[in-house]
């Protein structure tokens, strides 16, 4: 597919970098994973082309010679852009991160930045990853792969194409498996399994709603099944502040629940920035879910901008730090400052501290000697259908890799 094909299928990849050498590079390993990509080394013609064809990515470099990508993301926001941004640069890792939340600021589907130099597998894992921002953005795919962007959400629960799979949370101090977070996937029959990416509608749509209550009652019911051998296995699902808020909900979750004594409870996630929009209304709710053992947690704590005198009027049970300030926590001195200081703001609020997104051992022993209650992450298990889950749970000693020497000084292997 040559560029005037992939402008018109709208999968075209541009690359700014004030080396066109670099940038034709890029291009090179883009190609390889077969996106055909265009190089640009000055502004203008690169934010023109931006607007005639609307590509799907932007790889942008960090410090340009008269410019810097902070400048271009104002103008992409300007644009109303609605692809993926990828930074690159050879700048510290600090300053990376800080460009990439300020795009993230201004709206835009930020991707976890790209340290240079770099190859086509880095590159791959950094493309393919979810963005840093939460709205639904347009995706990457492949040349020659089938547009789906016709399918809805609605088309998904009419046609019984939805499914619940689970990631497993891991208690750092017995190493056994406490919980698992429900995450939603559609397989479609003639594109396969799907992710949340390709099918969900921005935030607020009122598709949420039906979706909720088609991820609850799944929840309840496959924790039944988990309950024959883990009674006390708590499920977590992810909650929209519109469907929490709305009216309704409570009673929704109270039908829904199940009547057996030996039920734990279920934990419902809000991220950050959507549970601080309407803190007085979120608590009363937060407060009568509670009277059913239902939970409150603090999602991808980190990654918005919550006021912390507005979180003390709500009544939360956990908070799950944003896995970009997990990975790396061993090594950065920064990011274990803030892993430090968001286990003693738990405990402040007698709340528990979970760390997203590990998946290096290295920071794993980390994050279990700074005090964390649990962990999720791809070392720790992917998600997963209902069925693997319960096979999963079912194997023994399947964290035995996972030695006292390799945690953590004083955290116990019981019940492996």
């Amino acid at each position: 597919m040559d560029i005037t094909q992939a402008r018109e299928a709208g999968n075209l990849a541009l690359v700014l970098d004030d080396s066109l050498a670099t940038g034709r590079f890029v291009c090179s390993l883009l190609g390889k994973l077969r996106i055909p990509a265009q190089p640009f080394k000055n502004l203008i013609p690169f934010l023109a082309q931006v607007r005639s064809c609307d590509p799907d990515l932007l790889v942008l470099d960090v410090t340009l010679e008269r410019f810097d990508a902070i400048d271009v993301i104002r103008q992409l926001e300007a644009f109303n852009f609605k692809g993926k941004v990828l930074l690159m640069s050879g700048c510290e890792d600090r300053v990376l991160q800080e460009v990439a939340r300020i795009g993230k600021s201004h709206g835009l589907a930020m991707l976890p930045p790209l340290r240079k130099p770099f190859g086509v597998d880095e590159l791959h894992a950094h493309l393919f990853a979810p963005p840093l921002s939460g709205p639904a953005h347009r995706g990457m795919r492949p040349c020659g792969e089938k547009s789906i962007r016709e399918l809805t959400l609605s088309q998904a629960l009419e046609h019984g194409w939805l499914e619940v799979w689970y990631q497993p949370k891991v208690n750092l101090q017995s190493l056994t498996v406490s919980g698992a977070e429900a995450l939603i996937r559609a397989r479609h029959p003639e594109h396969g399994l799907l992710t949340p990416a390709r099918f969900l509608p921005p935030a607020g749509d009122p598709g949420y709603h039906a979706l909720t209550k088609f991820v609850l009652e799944c929840v309840v019911a496959d924790w039944s099944g988990f309950a024959r051998h883990h009674p006390r296995l708590k499920l977590a699902l992810n909650v929209p502040a519109s469907v929490l808020n709305a009216p309704g909900f409570v009673e929704l979750v109270r039908k829904a629940l199940p009547r057996n004594p030996k039920f734990p409870g279920l934990i419902m996630e809000l991220t950050e920035d959507e549970i601080v929009r309407d803190v007085a209304l979120a608590s009363e709710v937060a407060t009568q879910l509670a009277l059913y053992r239902v939970a409150l947690s603090i999602d991808d704590f980190g990654s918005g901008y919550a006021s912390l005198s507005r979180l003390t009027d709500l009544p939360f049970a956990e908070i799950k730090l944003d896995g970009h300030f997990v990975s790396g926590c061993a090594v950065d001195p920064l990011k274990r400052s803030l892993c430090t200081t968001v286990v003693d703001l738990a405990r402040r609020f007698g709340a528990s501290a979970c760390a997203e997104g590990v998946e290096a051992e290295v920071d794993l022993r980390c994050l279990a000697t700074l005090g964390f209650d649990t962990a999720q992450g791809f070392l720790l298990g992917k998600p997963m259908p209902s069925a693997d889950l319960a096979a999963f749970l079912m194997r023994p000693n399947r964290y035995c890799d996972l030695s006292e020497a390799n945690v953590a000084p004083g955290v116990s292997r019981a019940g492996l």
